[in-house]
């Protein structure tokens, strides 16, 4: 198999586990009460979308992926925003009115899931991004990277909560994952604001 083609099936089936992601993370956050898993479902929702501009970079439309690349990244971008005010503040309201998230076996197996799967994707975006020199597969690689640190913290959170009874687990594991979904947020302003050539936020 050759490398494009390699990278091409790596896309689809981290695409396939995404949807996993999403369906299975937001149907167990509701019915848990969980906002971790709403927040991790959300960013995989965000991740999903720009999947489907490497998919249309690998299959050879680099004139039609630069532009629906520049509309996704801000799709992702306004995305990733709204999903730090929406999880945070309905977060805060819950603790704050004492809400107790419960233990999530679904939620768990997820987690679980995200864990195993997400560092070999993370590594053979990179080598296969590395390799053929794309760069919206490398991008590609950093997010599942970012997915992967995500999932650890949601997977601590939801041990503590269903072994230990941690129920404010739940609610520091959100503020953690909602840190990385700024810190994605950010990047993808840099980028937007890069490929404009307007002033983008200081590094640091």
């Amino acid at each position: 198999m050759g490398r494009l083609s390699r990278a091409i099936s790596i896309e689809y089936f981290s695409s396939l586990w995404m949807v996993v992601e999403v369906a299975g993370s937001i149907a167990a956050g509701v019915l848990a009460g969980s906002f971790a898993l709403l927040a991790f479902g959300g960013d995989s929702v965000v991740e999903l979308l720009s999947a489907f501009v490497v998919f249309s970079h690998l299959r050879g439309d680099v004139t039609g992926s630069a532009g629906l690349g520049r509309r996704t990244a801000l799709a992702t971008t306004l995305l990733l925003f709204a999903l730090i005010p929406a999880i945070g503040l309905g977060a805060a309201y819950s603790f704050v009115s004492g809400a107790r998230p419960a233990g999530s076996p679904i939620g768990l197996v997820v987690a679980v899931g995200a864990v195993a799967i997400m560092p070999y994707f993370w590594l053979e975006k990179r080598k296969i991004g590395r390799e053929t020199k794309c760069l919206p597969l490398s991008i590609d690689a950093v997010e599942s990277a970012t997915c992967f640190f995500m999932s650890l913290a949601l997977l601590a959170g939801l041990l503590a909560e269903y072994f230990l009874g941690l129920w404010w687990a739940d609610y520091l594991a959100t503020a953690v994952i909602l840190s990385f979904v700024a810190k994605e947020g950010l990047e993808s302003y840099r980028e937007l604001q890069h490929e404009s050539g307007g002033p983008s936020l200081p590094h640091r």
